[in-house]
């Protein structure tokens, strides 16, 4: 039984049962995903499920899950708090730390990771992993907690200094073994802006993760990292709030244009049996438009049982779903 984190966010509260029991029927193979259900314990809501067996593998699932605040076994007429391994060394505050406007819930980023992630397990890790709308890093943050490399496009340098300072101060405060640079990218010639690199050695697993972001349009990704793959891309289009695109030299709010054109260019950075896990404000584009445009770019989406139950509201002028697809 999980009792989920309720979060920082008032609305996403509200939703985080439901997407707890998403992520646990879609993410531990040990559940029986019929069995799992939200039942109310003390005046809270739990989510419920049934697991055969509890071996350290399937510990380690549940550690890997983002949404609990404690893990229990029933045990007669009571609740046994579980002792989880501990999947990485670095703090969370990691991603809580930093904030700024437009950032997203980093407990829904994890999500995000988290159900990219397990669709992975047959293949060594760590995963690069790819944010090709980064902002300031909080996927590639999450990434890091998730004890993989974490890379990422991003159009405003701003951003990208903003998160470089960041972890320079964080990586020093927490006296871990580290590097960070702040460099001219140059191509052709030409200055293109300042990537931030930097690495980390988890003091737990003794890892060495990298972190890189470039400067550049996401429409320009594969471009800029050349013939570089990634085991997932994970990405938060624009919602049409806060941030926007760059269409034919205008600017516009909606991510339909943008992921139109970027969408086939992430599809490539792939490898074979890759994961795109992407966030997207439906009121402005519809979840069959986007699977069009998932499945016009060669890739194979989940669309059916708990892959259709994460959709759930931002704000007034956000309702927020996610689509996950692989590569063949």
């Amino acid at each position: 039984m999980v009792l989920p984190n309720p979060s920082g966010n008032r609305v996403y509260a509200g939703a985080a049962a439901r997407l707890a029991a998403a992520e646990i029927s879609l993410t531990v193979p040990a559940v029986d995903p019929d069995s799992v259900r939200i039942t109310t314990l003390g005046g809270l809501d739990h989510v419920e499920f049934r697991a055969p067996t509890e071996t350290t593998e399937d510990r380690t699932a549940l550690a890997r899950l983002c949404s609990p605040l404690l893990v229990s076994r029933r045990e007669g007429d009571g609740l046994v708090p579980l002792d989880l391994p501990a999947v990485s060394g670095l703090d969370e505050d990691l991603v809580t730390i930093p904030k700024y406007p437009g950032k997203t819930n980093e407990q829904f980023t994890q999500l995000l990771v988290h159900l990219a992630c397990a669709q992975l397990e047959a293949r060594p890790e760590p995963y690069q992993i790819l944010d090709p709308l980064c902002g300031r890093g909080t996927t590639t943050s999450c990434a890091w907690l998730a004890g993989h490399h974490g890379y990422g496009v991003e159009a405003d340098q701003k951003a990208i200094d903003a998160h470089a300072a960041f972890l320079r101060t964080w990586l020093r405060r927490k006296r871990l073994k580290h590097k960070v640079s702040n460099d001219p990218l140059r191509r052709d010639g030409k200055v293109l802006g300042r990537r931030l690199e930097a690495s980390v050695t988890d003091p737990t697993t003794g890892s060495v993760l990298q972190l890189g972001i470039l400067p550049g349009d996401t429409r320009d990704s594969a471009a800029l990292w050349g013939k570089r793959k990634f085991d997932a891309v994970i990405a938060d289009a624009p919602y049409g709030v806060v941030h926007g695109s760059n269409h034919d030299g205008r600017r516009t709010r909606s991510a339909k244009d943008l992921l139109a054109e970027a969408i086939p260019v992430w599809a490539g950075q792939l490898r074979s049996g890759g994961v795109l896990a992407l966030a997207w404000n439906t009121t402005g584009l519809a979840r069959e438009s986007l699977l069009g445009l998932v499945s016009g770019a060669g890739l194979a989406p989940f669309d059916e049982g708990a892959w259709t139950e994460l959709a759930h509201r931002v704000d007034s002028s956000i309702h927020r779903d996610v689509l996950v697809a692989t590569r063949a």
